[in-house]
């Protein structure tokens, strides 16, 4: 009889557990080794049906990226209140305030969650950390120069995206390298989009050293202005990071599909478009 019982509850337990609307565990603390798996990802629009497991990228401009889920969650980095002509009001916005490029003082009212990455007060610093079930958004805060040339302490933050099993990060308007504790905070993540400008933000090098350190099984260049300076970052890590041009705006990434090998995933910024049937 006790044969019985345990066989029932194992077969009932897994059952259970799939009814539930839980997030897939990540391990961004976990500091987990690189994934191999098959092909990391395939190109797609950003409004169509997202598979199960599964996150969409959308490359929009400059720092602004669309992270899409299967639930149809939609989240916009870097927000300035623009994204397109399509009519989308995202669920969640992050903001930096380096430049007004990175931020908006008048996001529109009907989106849920509007998350800055500074605090109230000059160099108080902010703490995110917003569960939405799916997806649990969280920020490690890091200094920024001033527009008066001083240092406004925690004035820019790192977002991180936690969703199915995934780890990802926007690294904003990154003024400086992580400390060790930063990084610890950061923990590993699977994606990461960085700063490739060599100036504005941190210099190349710098960026280098940070994507080095990072780890990402897939790193997508941003905030570049002109081939030059990509190509230069696409030249500085190719010893240690395979490059491909994905030929469009967006991509679909999944924890099982990670690349084998570090891959710096080029895309190329589009605006949301409504569809023709819209």
């Amino acid at each position: 009889m006790r044969f019985l019982i345990l066989a029932f509850a194992f077969c009932v337990v897994p059952m259970s557990l799939a009814a539930q609307d839980v997030r897939t565990p990540s391990h961004c603390i976990a500091l987990a080794d690189q994934i191999d798996g098959a092909a990391f990802a395939r190109k797609a629009s950003f409004d169509v049906q997202v598979a199960p497991e599964t996150v969409r990228l959308h490359y929009i401009a400059h720092a602004s990226f669309l992270i899409r889920t299967a639930g149809g969650l939609n989240m916009v980095t870097d927000f300035t209140g623009f994204t397109g002509s399509a009519p989308m009001i995202p669920d969640v916005v992050t903001m930096n305030h380096a430049h007004e490029t990175h931020w908006t003082a008048f996001p529109d009212p009907a989106i849920p969650h509007v998350l800055p990455g500074w605090g109230e007060e000059f160099g108080a610093g902010i703490d995110h950390r917003l569960d939405l079930g799916e997806v649990l958004i969280r920020n490690v805060s890091t200094d920024i120069r001033s527009q008066w040339s001083g240092v406004e302490d925690n004035g820019n933050s790192i977002f991180i995206f936690e969703v199915a099993g995934l780890c990802i990060g926007h690294l904003g308007h990154l003024h400086h390298e992580p400390s060790d504790e930063q990084y610890a905070a950061i923990g590993r993540l699977d994606v990461v989009m960085a700063a490739v400008d060599g100036g504005m933000t941190v210099d190349l090098p710098t960026m280098m050293r940070i994507v080095s350190r990072l780890k990402s099984s897939i790193v997508i260049p941003m905030h570049w202005f002109g081939e030059f300076t990509l190509d230069a970052f696409l030249a500085g890590m190719a010893e240690e990071f395979a490059v491909v041009e994905v030929g469009g705006p967006s991509l679909d990434v999944s924890l099982d599909r990670l690349p084998g090998r570090p891959t710096i995933m080029v895309l190329r910024p589009a605006w949301l478009r409504a569809t023709p049937e819209e």
